[in-house]
């Protein structure tokens, strides 16, 4: 009896089954990571204007913006006000939102809500303190 070597049919697609099947649960869990990563971005940014408008814009001014940007808070790094798919906080499109409540005639605000649509989770918002 001869014996050859190599693989058989079987084997071969065998092997080509679980390759295919890995490299599909590879990308249906990265494009889940993904998001979550971007998720986690958009967190830290909204958290990062919260901190600025809270912790020094209010305390300057005693009150809130009518807007923001990175020019009205500077202690804020500039590229954070660029939501994860780079639209500019105020852009229609933009996952960033600031929505100041209470104004004066000289800008001046009482209250604010600052938020941000998320891909996995529901909108990530924060409010006023004063």
């Amino acid at each position: 009896m001869k014996r050859s070597n190599g693989f058989t049919v079987i084997e071969v697609l065998v092997v080509l089954v679980f390759l295919i099947g890995g490299a599909f649960l590879f990308f249906t869990q990265k494009g889940s990571i993904d998001a979550s990563s971007r998720d986690s971005d958009r967190k830290v940014a909204i958290n990062a204007m919260y901190y600025s408008l809270e912790e020094v814009y209010y305390k300057q001014n005693n009150s809130y913006p009518e807007s923001i940007s990175s020019k009205v808070l500077r202690s804020v790094d500039p590229t954070l006000f660029t939501d994860p798919d780079g639209y500019v906080l105020g852009d229609s499109e933009a996952n960033y939102h600031y929505s100041a409540t209470d104004c004066d005639l000289d800008g001046n605000c009482q209250h604010y809500t600052l938020s941000s649509d998320m891909e996995k989770e529901a909108a990530y918002e924060k409010a006023s303190r004063h």
